[in-house]
Formats: structure tokens, C-alpha cells, sequence
């Protein structure tokens, strides 16, 4: 079952209407509070790989355009002359962030038929330097400033599948006229984390409002009577 970020505000805020019925709070405000605790979460539990085999929150850029630029804004300066640079034209999307990296699980050509191998500009570098690189056939990447960097790639876009917070309909709709609304937003933090996220949510709003914690029977005063 897929959860939106709606779905995650709306039951936070059932949970805060039932103990303050006065407390008025934007959607904004909610989602920057839960945002926060889901990003720490998903940090914690990247291990093994195991986040991005959940395919219920893993999201697809169709085609994202690339754009060719230098080895300086790349991070790579230490490549031949000969080498060529190519860069997503556009920032992507808000990824959540793994103990690696970014939470991406696959890049590949349009059809998914090749696969492009992420790695970082230092590994790339130090692996051209070895003589047995020139028989090399694999594709590379690395992520940088929001952006992916790909050394001597022929294409014009790539597709790319991850586990995005930031809003991906701008990529994948025509000119974002039927663009979803955040609120309608696929939640990138997996169901099994859902009942921790909520309670580190509330400790926080309760802090906030100043709510005090469900109150705790007096049992000592109780058997005095």
C-alpha cells in the first residue's frame, strides 16, 4: 500500500487534535517536523541495501535530459582532455539520503536496457589511470550538488529510479499541467517506520505546545486510601 504525504499530515494531525483541539498548525509546518525525523530514519535503516528493495517507495524519472559541461564543475579535474562531461540539465529532485549517499537504486538508458554504475569522482579518476581501463566498458556516474555527472556518455537522457521526498511530477508530466500537488506526493519513509516517525513527530509538537504527557496513575496515593 502506497502512502502519501497527505496521508501522513492527516494522521498527525487526528493525533494532535485529540489531546489540543485549539492547535492550528499549516501542512508545511507538519511535513518540515516529519520530514526531519523521516530523514534520520532512513539514514538508520540503510543498511544492506535494504531501503531501496521496497518498490513501494521507490519513484522513476522517466527521462531526465542531460547537458554537456566541464571537468572543473564536475569534480574532476584530473581527467584526459579527450574526456567529456555530461550533467542532468536540472537539479534532481530531493533524494533521501542513505550513509552513502543519496537514495538512488538504479540508472540506466531510457529502456532500462543499460545500466550506468554510481560512483565518485576520485574512484572514476584513479580507475582511468590503470592500464587495463581502456577495455573497460561500463558506464559511470556520480552525484554532486544535486546533480548526476556522467564522464563520456553518449546520451541525451537517462532514467532514474530512487527514493524521493522532492516532488518528481515536474519531470514526468507535460509542462506540469496535471502536475500533482505536494499533499498527493508519494511518502518516501517505508510503513514499518511509520509508527516511530509518528511518535518522535508528536514528542516534538508536544514540546512545542507545550502539552503536557498523558498523565500517569498516582498507584502509591491510590493504595493510601
Amino acid at each position: 500500500m502506497k502512502i502519501t504525504i497527505g496521508d501522513i499530515i492527516s494522521r498527525i494531525r487526528r493525533e494532535i487534535k485529540a489531546i489540543n483541539q485549539d492547535a492550528f498548525l499549516t501542512d508545511r509546518f507538519l511535513y518540515s517536523i516529519i520530514y526531519k525525523h523521516g530523514s534520520w530514519l532512513m539514514k538508520r535503516e540503510d543498511s544492506g541495501n535494504k531501503l531501496l528493495k521496497i518498490d513501494s517507495i521507490i519513484q522513476v524519472l522517466d527521462m531526465v535530459e542531460l547537458i554537456e559541461v566541464d571537468k572543473v564543475e564536475a569534480g574532476c579535474r584530473g581527467l584526459k582532455t579527450h574526456c567529456t562531461i555530461k550533467r542532468t540539465e536540472e537539479p534532481l529532485p530531493t533524494l533521501f539520503d542513505g550513509y552513502s549517499g543519496p537514495l538512488i537504486r538504479y540508472i540506466s538508458s531510457l529502456d532500462s536496457s543499460e545500466e550506468i554504475i554510481i560512483t565518485d569522482p576520485i574512484t572514476y579518476l584513479n580507475m582511468t589511470k590503470q592500464s587495463s581501463f581502456k577495455y573497460n566498458k561500463k558506464k559511470y556516474c556520480w552525484y554532486l550538488n544535486g546533480h548526476l555527472y556522467f564522464p563520456n556518455l553518449e546520451w541525451d537522457a537517462v532514467r532514474v529510479e530512487g527514493i524521493f521526498d522532492g516532488d518528481i511530477a515536474g519531470y514526468n508530466c507535460d509542462h506540469c499541467k496535471h502536475c500533482q500537488p505536494a499533499q498527493q506526493r508519494l511518502f518516501g519513509v517505508p510503513q514499518y517506520l511509520h509508527a516511530e516517525l509518528e511518535a518522535q513527530v508528536l514528542n516534538d509538537l508536544r514540546n512545542m505546545l507545550q502539552i503536557p504527557p498523558d498523565p500517569i496513575p498516582d498507584k502509591q496515593h491510590a493504595a493510601r486510601n
